[in-house]
């Protein structure tokens, strides 16, 4: 299936590793140049090395730094022609027990998992309207549905950036724009392997048998960000393997 992003221009948040590398690729897989975003120069360079390499007609470009810094946000708007997909990743803050969280931890998961996503779609939103197409996909995690309870700062900014993507969404979906939320469960990243101690119960899915392996969210995302998804907005697609207890 041609996917129609070919030539596009998409930028992709905390792509050196896991599950923005997944996406960066898939994306650049169907011929979308892609702008990644990492705080490791080294992982960076290598992750557009590794993607150039498997879809050498592509621009692969990179900016270094925390998505939660004001100038790294300006350089990765400026690295784009234009932003035609925007996707917002950050990795989750620490675990640990809310009684523990000073106000200085609370306002940097904030900044992190929804104050700086808010910020880039504030930067591109405008321009993908004028230009009558824009595909926004944000990467949350499947503890907006089910919250963890020692994942309480993820909890609580993850379902914020959620709710304020429900309340943008009419304002922009007549324009050619989608914004969609990606709720992985467990998959097979760097932060579960070094947080089996306090998630052991979510490292094998008693109903898939498996953890999710990063291309499948990077297909998924490829999907919300082409040409046929025009009609998907605002919808919170959770990606777990089955793992989550209900219907709706």
């Amino acid at each position: 299936m041609d996917l129609g992003i070919a030539g596009k221009w998409a930028v992709v948040c905390a792509a050196s590793h896991g599950l923005g590398r997944a996406c960066a690729t898939a994306l650049a897989m169907e011929g979308a140049n892609v702008v990644i975003n990492g705080r490791d120069p080294d992982a960076l360079a290598e992750a557009a090395e590794s993607i150039r390499a498997a879809v050498p007609g592509v621009e692969v470009m990179t900016v270094a730094g925390s998505v939660t810094d004001p100038e790294c946000r300006a350089a990765l708007v400026a690295a784009a022609p234009q932003m035609d997909i925007l996707v917002n990743n950050a990795g989750g803050p620490p675990p640990g027990d809310f009684r523990d969280w000073d106000r200085d931890t609370w306002i940097a998961a904030l900044d992190t998992n929804l104050l700086a996503a808010v910020e880039l779609i504030r930067m591109s939103i405008d321009g993908m309207m004028d230009r009558g197409f824009g595909r926004i996909v944000n990467i949350t995690s499947s503890t907006v549905r089910v919250p963890i309870p020692v994942l309480g700062l993820s909890n609580a900014a993850r379902a914020a950036l959620t709710n304020f993507v429900f309340g943008l969404v009419p304002q922009v979906s007549g324009k050619g724009v989608t914004i969609n939320n990606i709720l992985p469960g467990p998959f097979d990243t760097n932060r579960l392997r070094k947080s089996k101690d306090i998630t052991m119960h979510l490292t094998t899915n008693p109903v898939a048998g498996r953890v999710g392996r990063p291309e499948e969210i990077g297909s998924l995302c490829a999907y919300l960000c082409s040409g046929h998804a025009g009609y998907i907005s605002g919808q919170n697609i959770l990606i777990d393997g089955g793992l989550y207890p209900g219907s709706f």
